[in-house]
């Protein structure tokens, strides 16, 4: 019998479990045929900047492409494309990835009961991560809350290697009438995004040869390219973490950019085990923080999104985001400081933000990152964290490079200079604007605050 494998975050052919077993499964029927199926909601990508929404569907047209175009690809929820898909070759069994973030957790399960309602079985077969979240566990049985502990045993887990495509004599099934194809962007982007499987190999490939040995001096840098530029793949599943990870050694720099894999499943580990995390407090303490509201707080937070603030290492971050759907991950903890400890504007504001306009967005990495900033996620004690954006400039982007190049109201200031244009007589004669408040005092504001907090918790705690 023919079967379906409808594709999630894992848009690849290489290193798929979750195709391998319907290639497999359909060539055992007898059939040979598999419809290859992705459901997308307009209603989901209308709501994408379009830097995001030209990434999904470049990686859409690259599997499709993979494949002889013979992705079948329908405009409407998961719930009801993917029953319409199983009815129409009459398949008994749909084959999946599985997801782990609560929004994923809720797709597949009704996705499954609306299959399940009909007779046929989805068949979840490996993930979007090394190891499942949910799979490393301390001695007595319980999840870690803290990240080097996690490491240390995620490591002794994550020794899979990559599968192959299964070689048998499957076929792919089309059907033109059922086929809506891939959305057409209804934003625009700057540039010609590339995406895909073979564009994430290569990729790969490069940053081996140009920037591993160096990975850990050098990935928080923002002036260089000392990052891989993987994680819009990773989040597509265009290329699986296995891979990776098969390639890496034990040099200094192999070894931190393992860490980096490690950080991510870490916090899909973290989501998995408290999934109202995505979207509240994981340290629940902090919903009593006193944060700012009102017209005057909108009108910063707008400034904040247009990269307007007046502190150019937070305006190039933000810049960035907008003009390429990306961020340089030092430069995302400058400007969620600066959103929380400065602003004092709570993370999900900012969570949402990224949200629509990154490229890579991944829920878990997404959520957690920004509260390890804001000081309410896994660090032991992190709110006395605030990044200076001046200092940090002058430390990631000594020569001034990054700001200049996506601040052009900047480019007649040399060097580091650029990081304090105020200072200057000409500084900001072209347009820049003055910074929007003083961070030395909206830093002891934001320590005075969490100060009030405890107060008031030792007060709560004597009633």
């Amino acid at each position: 019998m023919a079967r379906v494998i409808w594709f999630r975050r894992d848009l690849r052919l290489q290193d798929n479990p979750a195709l391998n077993a319907a290639l497999r499964g359909a060539e055992q029927d007898g059939d040979g045929s598999v419809m290859a199926f992705y459901a997308m909601d307009n209603g989901f990508f209308n709501s994408l900047g379009g830097v995001r929404q030209h990434s999904l569907a470049a990686g859409l047209r690259a599997l499709s492409a993979s494949i002889a175009d013979k992705l079948q690809v329908r405009h409407e929820p998961a719930s009801v494309a993917v029953l319409e898909a199983a009815r129409l070759i009459a398949a008994k069994v749909v084959h999946a990835a599985e997801a782990f973030d609560p929004q994923g957790v809720a797709e597949q399960n009704a996705v499954g009961e609306a299959l399940a309602a009909e007779g046929i079985r989805l068949s979840l077969t490996g993930s979007y991560y090394a190891v499942n979240p949910g799979s490393v566990r301390k001695g007595d049985g319980t999840n870690y809350r803290v990240y080097t502990p996690f490491f240390r045993a995620w490591a002794d887990l994550a020794q899979e290697s990559p599968v192959a495509l299964w070689q048998g004599n499957t076929s792919w099934y089309e059907n033109g009438d059922f086929n809506q194809g891939v959305p057409v962007a209804t934003k625009e982007a700057p540039f010609e995004v590339v995406a895909g499987e073979e564009y994430a190999l290569a990729t790969w490939r490069r940053f081996k040869k140009r920037a591993l040995a160096g990975y850990s001096d050098d990935r928080n840098r923002a002036d260089m390219s000392g990052t891989s530029r993987l994680s819009s793949a990773l989040a597509h599943g265009e290329i699986h973490p296995r891979t990776l990870l098969a390639d890496l050694g034990d040099s200094s720099g192999e070894i931190v950019f393992r860490k980096e894999i490690a950080w991510r499943e870490f916090y899909a580990d973290v989501l998995w085990h408290n999934p109202q995390s995505e979207k509240d407090y994981y340290e629940p303490r902090f919903r009593a923080m006193r944060y700012d509201t009102g017209k005057l707080a909108e009108q910063r937070l707008t400034a904040w999104q247009e990269g307007k603030t007046g502190y150019p290492m937070v305006d190039a971050g933000m810049r960035q985001l907008l003009t390429e759907g990306w961020m340089h991950n030092r430069v995302r903890m400058i400007v969620a400081s600066f959103l929380i400890k400065d602003l004092h504007l709570e993370w999900q504001r900012g969570a949402a933000w990224f949200e629509q306009n990154l490229s890579d967005f991944d829920p878990a990495s997404n959520s957690h990152g920004w509260q390890w900033t804001a000081g309410c996620g896994t660090d032991a004690s992190p709110y006395y964290r605030v990044f200076n954006p001046i200092l940090q400039g002058h430390k990631f982007d000594p020569a001034g490079d990054y700001v200049r190049k996506y601040i052009p109201e900047l480019r007649h200031i040399a060097g580091g200079a650029v990081h304090e244009p105020w200072v200057l007589l000409d500084g900001l004669s072209h347009g820049y604007p003055e910074p929007i408040i003083e961070h030395s005092a909206e830093r002891n504001e934001a320590l005075a605050r969490l100060e009030e907090l405890k107060v008031q918790e030792r007060v709560d705690g004597n009633r």
